[in-house]
């Protein structure tokens, strides 16, 4: 039997002017808003805060995994704590989590406001007014509107565009039409009235699956979360069909997915330089947040290309070198995270022989989510007195299978012109 369950109706059904349409919807759905904020033990003071809002009539509350990561990845130094809109301050206790969706589920078991959220069950039209509720830089809950505006482009997981301040401490907070009904939750903004949500069908997702989820602890919810994550990320990228493309005097890879974004780089407006540079960028925009020191779930490659004969073979291959030795894991982690890495060595070809490399492929194990590695690969040409090509990427939070595949696929890539 279903823990809660999470009917859907409209509160408002006649037609407002947007002023008034907020005032009503602030004034009639206050007592289900909620500060959340997390109490460090030690010095009963707040360590962090954010928004959340009640989804049922015996109290459970929704709000974002960011703002409650702290209890998520510390019970023992934090409490998470409430204060509703008449003041009153009491413990909440984290029921399941969502951090690929960066969501999750506390419960107030005592004495819960009857009243509570209604979550849409349909996404709203492009240019369709809403309105987002929060406790922006712990001033008090407000209301404000703003505009829908699809889904963010270029995105492997899904997230609203909306038009509208998001500011810090309206995390977790609802975003509603203009029946009242839920269908976002605040998570980031880009400021400039750029904000984004998480589409409202992921929490009913995570509502539907709440029973199998409580079953589990947080961390064994977070592996399974982790794991299906890359395995749909990588699964997606690998069967695409790479192209290559020109980078400088060499090829590189085309993974051919909107959501890895390309930047590039030259000195080549530098007429007077003695060595020619160009770099090239692609990543992920995205990443899955553990904590603060800990994130994962992303893609980085990065390529560099070296050119001269003006400067001596020494010099060149002391630039080069340096270039080398920059190379590192692209998402955070610490010693309480993850293992140290270890790295096999070898020297390798490409398929038409065009080139040589020393490579380096390093793996490193999460230690809370066994089964998660980080893995970072470097390849650097040593066929070339004058010019060199370095080639580097990071895979996050992934298996050693999809590890193995992606350099392999990787290396086949990246060939002089």
């Amino acid at each position: 039997m279903k823990r809660f369950v999470v009917l859907v109706f409209s509160f408002y059904s006649f037609v407002l002017g947007a002023t008034e349409q907020a005032q009503q919807i602030f004034q009639d759905m206050a007592p289900s808003l909620y500060q959340i904020r997390l109490i460090d033990k030690a010095t009963s003071e707040k360590s962090s805060i954010g928004s959340g809002f009640q989804i049922s009539e015996n109290g459970y509350i929704a709000t974002n995994y960011h703002v409650i990561s702290g209890y998520a990845q510390h019970p023992e130094k934090y409490i998470i704590e409430y204060e509703n809109d008449q003041g009153k301050k009491g413990q909440l206790s984290l029921q399941t989590v969502d951090v690929i969706n960066d969501l999750a589920i506390v419960l107030l078991a005592e004495n819960p406001h009857t009243q509570h959220f209604m979550i849409s069950e349909t996404a709203p039209e492009k240019g369709e007014e809403l309105y987002s509720l929060g406790n922006p830089h712990d001033l008090g809950m407000i209301v404000v509107p703003g505009t829908y505006n699809g889904l963010k482009k270029e995105a492997f997981n899904d997230r609203i565009h909306f038009t509208g301040s998001v500011n810090p401490g309206m995390s977790g907070g609802p975003v509603v039409n203009r029946f009242g009904e839920v269908v976002g939750i605040n998570v980031a903004s880009s400021g400039n009235q750029i904000g984004f949500l998480i589409p409202h069908d992921k929490l009913a997702a995570l509502i539907n699956n709440f029973d199998v989820q409580v079953e589990k602890t947080i961390d064994e919810q977070i592996t399974e979360q982790l794991k299906a994550n890359q395995n749909r990320l990588l699964t997606e990228i690998m069967a695409n069909d790479w192209q290559t493309k020109s980078f400088a005097g060499a090829s590189i890879p085309d993974t051919g997915v909107n959501y890895i974004r390309c930047w590039g780089d030259s000195n080549a407006d530098k007429a007077d330089a003695l060595l020619f540079k160009a770099a090239t960028n692609c990543q992920m925009e995205e990443y899955v947040y553990i904590s603060e020191a800990f994130t994962t779930g992303s893609i980085d490659m990065e390529f560099h290309f070296f050119e001269s004969e003006e400067i001596s073979s020494t010099r060149f291959y002391q630039i080069y070198q340096t270039q080398i030795n920059r190379a590192g894991a692209s998402n955070r982690a610490g010693k309480e995270d993850v293992s140290e890495f270890e790295c096999q060595h070898d020297i390798t070809t490409d398929s038409d022989e065009s080139i040589r490399n020393k490579a380096i492929l390093c793996i490193r194990a999460f230690k809370k989510y066994r089964g998660l590695y980080d893995v970072m690969y470097l390849s650097a040409s040593i066929d070339h007195d004058k010019q060199a090509l370095v080639s580097h990427f990071t895979l996050s939070g992934v298996d050693k299978n999809f590890a193995q595949s992606f350099s392999q696929k990787f290396m086949e890539s990246v060939k002089w012109n």
